[in-house]
Formats: structure tokens, C-alpha cells, sequence
């Protein structure tokens, strides 16, 4: 329940329209719309400040058509997550408005808004790490921030990192995405005075155990400002920093 829907509620209530009983009980409801096989959040945006998005995996064609069309209807936007291609086809027919992100196994619809200064860099340390690095992007302009994408940056060959130092610098807040040992973050921490937000992949051979090797290497960096969010969590990544650099103070903004 969204502030005017409070407010229509409460007018309602004053002019003697509605009852005391039946506005606590719309109150106490309020949020939740059953659709049986799901309890759709709809009051999680105004809580959080990130609507509910659509995990994907686990649901039919039919349950994720009826979940998109509900978001569509109610705010006229919609993310879903980790869907695959042939997944998304049936929406995309079924909904003009959609957009598939195939490397990031993203779909959604966004409101239309101008996107504030300066932006979210997201950096991946290597191609393999590309689809999470995406989703993270996506996901982060979808909430309406701009992203540089800094791409293929690793430490096996770290001048790279150092050609593109001004662009790290410039940002607001930076998601660093890395499998293998994980070290990319590290290094971006020391040249930086912005946020990080770490990102290990499952990307690595046999010792990496499936990101388990990056993961720990982040968390066990010596770089100070770093979070870490879990393995191939790019979408984790992307809402962090959405909390750290919230809606209502973008206008403030240079």
C-alpha cells in the first residue's frame, strides 16, 4: 500500500465513508496480494526502497506471466531475475513493454527517468564474469542509476586497471565482480574513496571451489570499505548500493 492509497483511505475514513473496523482491516491486509501460488509484496518498495522482483527459477511460464502482469499493473515496471531465454519468450510476446537481457537473464520494464550524476562503475575482472557483472548493471538502471561498465580489468594483467583509474575514481560507488582468487576488489579499495561492493563468481578451476576461494578472499581483504555480498550475487550487489545511495537524495546531487 503506496502513500496515496494511505491517503485515499484515510480521507475515506474521515468524511465517514468508510468504518474504523474496515480501514484497520485494509491496513492490517494491506501489502499483500495472494495470487494463490505467491503472496505478491506490493508494499515493499515504500518500506525498502527496492520494489519485490521475480526470481525466475521454480515457476511456470503461466505463474511468471501472472506475476509480471500484476506488477505491470500495479506500477507500471517489473524485474525478473535469472530467467532464461526460452523462458522469456512467452512474456515477451505476451507483454509488449518487456525487455530481455541475455547475458544478465534479466527482464523488465522501467518507468521512463532521468538517471542522476555521477555514476555506479561496475567492473568485472574478466569476460567469464561478464553475466553477473551485467546483472548487476542492469539491476542498478532499472533503480535509476547510471552505470560505467569497465570491463576485463584482472590482476593477471593490472595496467589495465591503472588506464581506467580516473573512471574509477569518478564514481559514486563501485561493484567489483571477480572469481579465481578474488582479488580484484582489493586493489580497487586501495585507489579508491567511494564504497565497493565485492562480487565473487563461480568462475575458477578446481581450488576455487565454485567461488568459495574469491569469496573468502574478499572477506578476508586487507582494504578497508569493502562489502561483500554472495557468490554470482549481482543483483545483491546492485540493491546495496541503491541503500547506500537512496532515491530521495539524488536531487541533492551533483
Amino acid at each position: 500500500m503506496d502513500k496515496d492509497e494511505v491517503r485515499q483511505l484515510l480521507e475515506e475514513l474521515a468524511s465517514g465513508r468508510a468504518e474504523v473496523g474496515d480501514v484497520f482491516d485494509r491496513l492490517q491486509a494491506g501489502g499483500v496480494e495472494d495470487l494463490g501460488f505467491a503472496r505478491l509484496d506490493t508494499d515493499r518498495e515504500r518500506r525498502t526502497g527496492v520494489a519485490e522482483v521475480i526470481l525466475a527459477p521454480g515457476k511456470t511460464d503461466d505463474q511468471l506471466g501472472s506475476l509480471v502482469e500484476k506488477c505491470l499493473a500495479r506500477d507500471g515496471k517489473v524485474l525478473v531475475t535469472r530467467l532464461e531465454a526460452e523462458h522469456a519468450k512467452p512474456l515477451l510476446t505476451r507483454f509488449e513493454d518487456l525487455r530481455y537481457h541475455a547475458t544478465a537473464r534479466v527482464l523488465e520494464a522501467r518507468p521512463k527517468q532521468d538517471p542522476w550524476c555521477p555514476p555506479v562503475a561496475v567492473i568485472s575482472a574478466g569476460t567469464s564474469d561478464q553475466n553477473v557483472a551485467e546483472e548487476a548493471a542492469i539491476v542498478l538502471e532499472h533503480l535509476g542509476h547510471p552505470v560505467d561498465r569497465i570491463n576485463d580489468v584482472g590482476v593477471a594483467g593490472i595496467h589495465r586497471l591503472f588506464s581506467v583509474l580516473e573512471r574509477l575514481r569518478a564514481a559514486r560507488a563501485l561493484v567489483v565482480v571477480a572469481g579465481m582468487e578474488g582479488a580484484l576488489p582489493s586493489v580497487v579499495a586501495g585507489l579508491v574513496d567511494r564504497p565497493v561492493v565485492a562480487v565473487p563468481t563461480s568462475v575458477g578451476y578446481g581450488a576455487s571451489f565454485g567461488g568459495v576461494a574469491a569469496l573468502l578472499g574478499m572477506l578476508n581483504s586487507c582494504a578497508a570499505g569493502i562489502g561483500v555480498v554472495n557468490i554470482d550475487n549481482g543483483y545483491g550487489a546492485a540493491t546495496l548500493v541503491h541503500r547506500i545511495a537512496p532515491a530521495e537524495n539524488r536531487e541533492s546531487e551533483p
